[in-house]
């Protein structure tokens, strides 16, 4: 879709499409009440800034729909489907049990942890990559943890914005606009 695609839509219509990005009402209404953007990167900034604005209520709410790592996202909603694909290439991985027990273990201990599902930005990173931050942020306070599920739930939300709106948000030269 291209930016000037979603500044036409009617607010009902833009909020109902970018709910899906993240479990957070509030911002995709105050995102569709930003409009119009210039282009998608004033889109996918103006998101990070309202992003920051996310209370701890904000993040557990997102937290509560989002599967957990490894296990295939089930549902026929726009949310379960990005899921789906931001983890696929832990499905080119299901084929190995001891890494699929590693990472159910390695899950299982952060939430124990921390009382969530642990939350990164799976796209474009592998099962090994993924364990290896697991294993890294299960020896982060708490404090420091939430700072960090913030950090990775704007950046997963940006990613889904700019795959909207035909940015890629992933290439090397490319930055999450501040």
């Amino acid at each position: 879709m291209h930016v000037s695609e979603l500044n036409a839509l009617p607010r009902p219509e833009a909020v109902a499409l970018l709910a899906p990005l993240v479990a957070v009402p509030s911002w995709a209404e105050a995102l569709v009440d930003a409009r119009p953007f210039a282009d998608a990167d004033d889109a996918i900034a103006a998101g990070r800034r309202l992003a920051e604005d996310w209370g701890e209520a904000d993040v557990r709410a997102a937290l509560a729909g989002h599967p957990r790592l490894g296990e295939r996202p089930t549902g026929d909603d726009a949310g379960a489907a990005m899921s789906r694909a931001e983890q696929a290439r832990l499905a080119e991985d299901a084929d190995d049990a001891d890494l699929a027990a590693r990472l159910a273990a390695g899950n299982a201990a952060y939430e124990a942890r921390f009382g969530h599902v642990y939350l990164v930005r799976a796209k474009g990173r592998d099962a090994e990559e993924l364990l290896a931050i697991l294993e890294r942020r299960l020896g982060h306070d708490p404090a420091l943890e939430r700072r960090v599920v913030h950090e990775q739930l704007v950046e997963i939300t940006l990613l889904r914005l700019a795959d909207l709106l035909g940015a890629d948000l992933l290439r090397a030269d490319a930055e999450v606009p501040a």
